[in-house]
């Protein structure tokens, strides 16, 4: 058995993915909202074996895999792991994948299309042009500007690599370190304080874990020129969220590009949406027809592969 216990918004059903799927074993699908309450999601994945995991805010928690022991797989759509207990899905035999790369070029070009529009200051013009005024406004140019690369993973390497089409210089942090690889891929690497002290433009491209929560607060704004664009296209819980509403409203910083934020969807009344120096996107950085397309496939194949003993792409868990 298998279930796709969060399918809200619907991207699963009906797809290429859902058929194949099928033709693995029997789907049982849930496209109504509902899987964020852990009873629910409880319920809905029951006595299933592998769980197709298609939104953050279904989080599979250690009373979760001890309500479902049949549980043995959880292929997640994306690359996210953040809603996923994987210490707890490791102690009860749970295998957990993902469908790393998949969106890279999709968040890529978004993360610039963030950095171009607030940089050029382009909905507030096109709000005013349409107001009848004709604003002269002074624009930032990005040619000879250096990019602050946080993450340099499938996403962050090619926004680097569309850096430097733009003539930018690239400075670069990772976790893992690997200062080869990043300079094989002409990104210069740099210690995080380096990093924020010379960067014009700042981009966020890691996973969220204990570590990086809050990888961006009040002392990281404070080194930063006030002049800088930071945009945020990986988890909004990797800044911490009063300073950024305090750096943006006190002009610390120029302005930011957000596709993720700590409440989704965003409230109703947050501060993020009154600042003018702020553009927003409703996480949907990776949302193109052919990111949908072939991030289900993947996800489908990795269960595929898992069933037949030697899975793929496994972030938790037994690989083989």
């Amino acid at each position: 058995m298998i279930v796709v216990p969060d399918d809200f918004p619907s991207v699963f059903e009906g797809s290429a993915a859902h058929d194949q799927a099928r033709r693995l074993g029997e789907v049982r699908l849930h496209s109504e909202r509902g899987a964020e309450e852990e009873a629910e999601l409880i319920r809905r994945i029951g006595d299933a074996r592998v769980a197709i995991n298609i939104r953050a805010y279904a989080r599979f928690s250690d009373a979760v895999f001890q309500a479902c022991p049949a549980l043995k797989m959880i292929s997640i759509w994306g690359t996210g792991t953040d809603n996923v207990d994987l210490d707890a899905a490791a102690r009860h035999g749970v295998t957990v994948c993902n469908t790393p790369g998949v969106n890279a070029i999709a968040v890529a070009e978004h993360t610039f299309a963030l950095m171009l529009a607030v940089a050029r200051h382009l909905c507030r013009i096109d709000r005013d042009m349409r107001a009848g005024e004709w604003p002269r406004d002074m624009l930032a140019q990005l040619h000879g500007k250096t990019l602050g690369l946080f993450g340099t993973g499938a996403i962050g390497s090619r926004v680097a690599a569309l850096a430097r089409a733009f003539g930018m210089e690239v400075l670069g942090w990772s976790a893992r370190g690997e200062p080869g690889r990043l300079r094989a891929q002409g990104i210069t690497p740099g210690a995080k304080e380096q990093i924020l002290r010379r960067a014009d433009v700042i981009t966020l491209h890691l996973r969220l874990t204990p570590e990086t929560r809050n990888f961006i607060g009040a002392e990281a704004f404070a080194l930063m020129k006030k002049d800088v664009i930071v945009v945020n296209t990986g988890r909004g819980a990797l800044i911490d969220r009063d300073a950024l509403v305090d750096a943006l409203s006190s002009g610390r910083i120029a302005g930011a590009g957000l596709d993720v934020f700590h409440d989704e969807p965003i409230k109703p009344g947050d501060p993020l949406l009154g600042l003018p120096n702020t553009v927003l996107s409703p996480h949907n950085a990776g949302q193109t027809p052919e990111v949908r397309r072939d991030g289900l496939l993947l996800a489908v194949k990795n269960i595929e592969n898992f069933l037949a003993g030697h899975p793929t792409n496994v972030v938790a868990g037994s690989s083989g």
